[in-house]
């Protein structure tokens, strides 16, 4: 019991130092207003560099202390030879120095696929800046969502093919319905061997509590110019004529989504995968719904060996007001977090 008490009081000595920060924040508000710009800022990171000073730590934590020295020294020697090659290609050609570069792209979208925009505007970036040769690889995870909202988002990923770059879809959690929409696009998908794929059909639910409405003598009008404006409602009674246009409106919706895949994968028989199922990174490769199995991690480590691999993302701006509710959120997530932690390890110590 005294463990639990002394667990709760560092839960609300934590809340209090939070209200504090905030507190201390919010007074300096005022002199940084106009901190940060408008402009969302591009951010690029050569990874290959990252994964090789990880490496070397690796390597040096993993030696023996006397052979530390020489490691550097090797260390050092490399990155000279590293630097008196890059000033030899500097005299040559430019399509001599330029080697091959794979753009990292991520996508990760919601229901609304909000990110598209941001999307969008990294793909111009990438177009207007690689060379003939160049990879793109696009990180995808969606399961899905609003049949324009991903539709678009698709077009946006077209756009790398229609410029000629080679485009490579890396699936390690899920690309379902929407989510496949866009990743059938890539000249190639590789999926991890539990990720979800598929899903090529549509769904749509209207609930309509007419009945109960009626039988609280309460009238709803629905008023329409056009005989299909609305076709199902929520308030109003539906009809057997506008169910039956909703399902055709869906079925011509399908029929679209199937053509956009048959165009892309020619290969699929449609009519045994386009019924709306999902399957499992190794059975879509059994399908053809993707190209190869393995993980992004796996696949861009195998290129980083003969390309430079760099991410581009797009940082929304924040500014000072946003930057501290979100830190707050963190703050007090992880405090409550914390207590709710205590509190479910207090039931074993009970004696």
């Amino acid at each position: 019991m005294g463990e639990w008490l002394s667990d709760f009081g560092m839960f609300l000595a934590q809340l209090l130092s939070l209200a504090v920060i905030v507190g201390l924040a919010v007074a300096v508000a005022a002199r940084l207003r106009g901190e940060g710009g408008d402009e969302a800022r591009l951010k690029v990171e050569e990874l290959n560099r990252g994964r090789g000073a990880r490496t070397r730590r690796l390597r040096l934590a993993a030696s023996e202390p006397g052979a530390r020295k020489r490691l550097v020294k090797a260390f050092r020697r490399e990155d000279k030879r590293q630097a008196k090659a890059g000033k030899g290609r500097s005299g040559k050609d430019e399509s001599d120095a330029h080697a091959a570069t794979l753009w990292l792209l991520d996508f990760h979208g919601d229901i609304r696929a909000s990110g598209t925009g941001r999307f969008a505007e990294e793909i111009s970036a990438v177009i207007s800046a690689a060379e003939p040769g160049d990879e793109v690889v696009v990180r995808l995870e969606s399961a899905g969502g609003l049949v324009h909202a991903y539709g678009l988002a698709a077009a946006e990923l077209d756009r790398l093919r229609e410029a000629g770059l080679t485009t490579t879809v890396c699936v390690d959690k899920v690309a379902a319905s929407g989510g496949y929409l866009m990743a059938c696009g890539a000249d190639s998908v590789r999926a991890a061997p539990l990720a979800v794929l598929g899903s090529i059909g549509v769904v749509a639910q209207v609930p309509n509590v007419h009945r109960l409405l009626k039988r609280h003598d309460i009238d709803v009008d629905v008023l329409t110019a056009g005989r299909y404006k609305r076709t199902l409602t929520v308030l109003g009674e539906n009809t057997e004529e506008g169910r039956e246009k909703f399902v055709e409106d869906l079925e011509r919706t399908h029929e679209l989504f199937k053509r956009h895949v048959a165009e892309r994968r020619p290969g699929l028989d449609m009519e045994t995968i386009a019924t709306g199922e999902i399957w499992y990174g190794s059975e879509a490769l059994e399908k053809g719904l993707i190209d190869a199995l393995g993980t992004s991690e796996a696949y861009l480590v195998e290129r980083m060996a003969s390309a430079r691999v760099i991410r581009v993302r797009l940082e929304p701006p924040r500014r000072l007001g946003e930057r501290l509710s979100l830190a707050v959120a963190a703050g007090v997530e992880r405090a409550l977090l914390r207590g709710a932690e205590a509190l479910d390890a207090s039931r074993w110590l009970k004696r």
